[in-house]
């Protein structure tokens, strides 16, 4: 791998919605002002009744805990995940989509949600878009397989890969809150608009508000362009879309070498 690595020890365990789904988690993740100026936009999401699965449970661990702990943890949220049927996209998907990369990582990616080949293989990332989210990831010095962990805002695939509608992400968002919780990440890196306006709310175009930092509940919160558009934006000349997303992948390496 290029440079440093950024991570704890590795111990071995092995695209959205304009609405934030936010609206009722604990103190320890709260949103915080963003220096951007973007305005936070607030809907009928935040009003919804949380899933019976919530931050504070018993099974999520803010403190963080043992890496035993956590992986037990972490493998009985999968469990109950797998068994999830909260919203309709359980009747048509072939698998539930939670996470790949090392859960004691610093660094957590979340996406939007799973394609043809995540639904196929049970992993998130993994297709044309996640081959190239790796090479980027690998150019800015962070190996996605001991560096990152990596999730996505709903664990089912929409079909014909549709954006998840508001009741979806609600039905979801109790997974994600535990995997935060449980996993700890110093820097949540979002990829593409729909993953930014999902978990934080911020309305506007990725192209303005990537590369800006942005807070959740005081980790660092760095927007980037999905590869998705990125595939179809090839150029790597400097700045362009790709040249980008490398610059802003290495700033968030930067913050992790320097929060060590």
């Amino acid at each position: 791998m290029p440079g440093q690595s950024c991570i704890l020890p590795y111990s071995g365990h092995d695209k959205g919605s304009e609405d934030t789904f936010w609206g009722q988690i604990p103190m320890a993740l709260a949103l915080v002002p963003w220096e951007s100026g973007h305005a936070r936009q607030i809907s009928a999401i935040d009003s919804l009744p949380a899933s019976p699965l919530a931050i504070g449970s018993g099974l999520a661990s803010p403190a963080g805990g043992s890496p035993r702990a956590r992986e037990a943890a972490l493998d009985a949220l999968a469990q109950q995940c797998h068994a999830c049927r909260s919203c309709s996209l359980a009747l048509g998907r072939q698998r539930v989509v939670l996470s790949r990369g090392n859960p004691q990582a610093r660094l957590m990616l979340i996406g939007e949600a799973p394609g043809a080949q995540e639904d196929e293989l049970g992993q998130p990332f993994v297709g044309r878009s996640g081959q190239l989210l790796d090479q980027l990831l690998a150019a800015a010095g962070l190996d996605s397989h001991q560096d990152a962990y990596i999730a996505n805002a709903v664990k089912c695939r929409p079909p014909g890969n549709r954006k998840p509608t508001t009741l979806e992400l609600a039905a979801c968002r109790p997974w994600l809150q535990q995997q935060i919780a449980l996993v700890q990440p110093q820097v949540l890196v979002l990829v593409g608009a729909t993953a930014l306006q999902a978990v934080l709310g911020l309305k506007g175009p990725i192209s303005q508000l990537r590369g800006q930092w942005q807070s959740l509940g005081g980790r660092a919160c760095m927007p980037i362009f999905h590869p998705a558009y990125l595939l179809r934006n090839g150029s790597i000349e400097p700045g362009r879309p790709r040249d980008l997303t490398r610059a802003d992948l290495v700033a968030v390496r930067e913050h992790l070498l320097a929060s060590r």
